[in-house]
């Protein structure tokens, strides 16, 4: 089976053929061109894509935040997921992941991906479930609406970049855990997973401390040796310096009272 190769190579290609298994490969639209940070493929997405097919369980419902050009969602949806929330801004999704998600349908109503637009500096009380194009926007108002279904995982990757979007970032989260669990007092909270390249410890440690301090959230770094065999049983065998600095974290809800 041929290796998909690290992001960083493959970034000029406007199409790239991405191997995942023996049997399934992505066709994926990028777009380089230096006007918008989610248009190409990112080492984290690789990395949380093989974590994800060898340590986690499928459930039914998952939600990405800055799905970019759709890999991890597509991945998602390939290993049995039953419902998949791509989300991302307007401008991504109509650049390349709408388009991702349609040309590389795995077909079948078992396994669907919802593409749809979720801002993050949108507070969750304005958020809703009943539109067909967006969670959220800065151009769409409407009345909060309850999830009719709690989602079970929330993953993103490669999010961890702008100082100004950390606690956008956070409250989405918290925000997407808090409905899920009131959907019904048997409703647990989704796991978190979120991968990231460690580019700036000043800023991935200010993500951390915010996560525990400001929105009570048990922080914990997946094992460094965990994420490396789950890459090499998934074909992504690279030198250890094509992926240096790329960390999953496991977030966990705790049903507290959030700190001023």
């Amino acid at each position: 089976m041929p290796r998909a190769a690290p992001a960083h190579i493959t970034k000029h290609l406007p199409v790239l053929d991405y191997p995942f298994t023996s049997t399934i490969s992505f066709q994926l639209l990028q777009s380089d061109n230096g006007s918008h940070n989610g248009t190409t493929l990112w080492l984290g997405a690789q990395c949380l894509s093989a974590y994800l097919r060898q340590c986690v369980k499928p459930a039914h419902s998952v939600i990405e935040l800055g799905s970019g050009i759709g890999l991890t969602s597509l991945v998602l949806s390939s290993l049995g997921w039953k419902k998949v929330v791509a989300t991302d801004t307007a401008s991504v999704i109509s650049s390349v992941l709408s388009q991702n998600i349609t040309n590389n349908s795995l077909g079948g109503d078992d396994c669907r991906i919802l593409v749809r637009e979720l801002d993050w500096t949108i507070s969750p009380e304005r958020w809703t479930w009943d539109n067909d194009y967006v969670v959220t926007s800065a151009s769409y108002t409407s009345t909060t609406r309850r999830l009719s279904h709690p989602f079970d995982l929330i993953v993103t990757a490669d999010t961890v970049y702008e100082p100004s979007l950390l606690e956008p970032l956070l409250r989405t989260i918290h925000g997407l855990c808090t409905m899920s669990v009131a959907v019904s007092p048997n409703s647990r909270a989704p796991m978190i997973l979120l991968c990231f390249e460690r580019r700036d410890p000043v800023l991935v440690d200010s993500l951390l401390a915010a996560a525990r301090n400001k929105w009570n959230f048990r922080v914990n770094k997946v094992p460094g040796r965990k994420l490396s065999k789950a890459m090499e049983k998934s074909g992504l065998d690279w030198r250890r310096s094509d992926w240096e600095g790329v960390e999953v974290w496991k977030f966990v809800f705790r049903r507290a009272p959030l700190t001023a």
